[in-house]
């Protein structure tokens, strides 16, 4: 993959779809490609949170653990921005990724992200939207998991 490839990738989430390309081709050029094989892990619950991964291609589940074991709570596919919770909020992994099939990523670290946080106020604008969006997804499924309980 080449260094456009990946700025087209950046370009397709919509956390960076307004930065200038100049600064998605030095965003792509800092960040490290990382391929994993099915069954592979990206990282996992309680993991410490160092980098976040864009998806270029491939499927991946995510996981939370429960007492009965791992529940798959989603599935990401291409073009997926995972990890950045853990290092927005500087906490550990929420939710491990594991790869369903091969996968291909662009891992961005947690020092790069936020240099371009703060380059970018908008990128901060949608990281808000995205995880207010995550939350009223995650309160539908709980809504929806006590009426069927009912």
């Amino acid at each position: 993959m080449s260094i456009l490839e990946d700025v087209e990738a950046l370009r397709r989430i919509p956390l960076f779809a307004k930065v200038e390309p100049a600064k998605l081709k030095l965003m792509a050029f800092a960040s490290e490609r990382a391929n994993y094989d099915a069954g592979e892990t990206l990282f996992h619950q309680g993991d410490s949170a160092d980098a976040a991964y864009i998806i270029i291609d491939g499927k991946a589940d995510v996981l939370v653990d429960t007492p009965g074991g791992p529940f798959k709570v989603a599935e990401v596919t291409r073009d997926a921005f995972v990890g950045e919770i853990g290092i927005l909020c500087d906490i550990p992994r929420t939710a491990t990724i594991q790869a369903t099939e091969q996968l291909y990523t662009l891992k961005i670290t947690k020092e790069l992200f936020f240099r371009m946080v703060s380059d970018f106020p908008s990128i901060s604008i949608e990281v808000m939207r995205v995880l207010a969006l995550r939350l009223e997804h995650m309160n539908e499924q709980l809504r929806d998991a006590v009426v069927r309980k009912q």
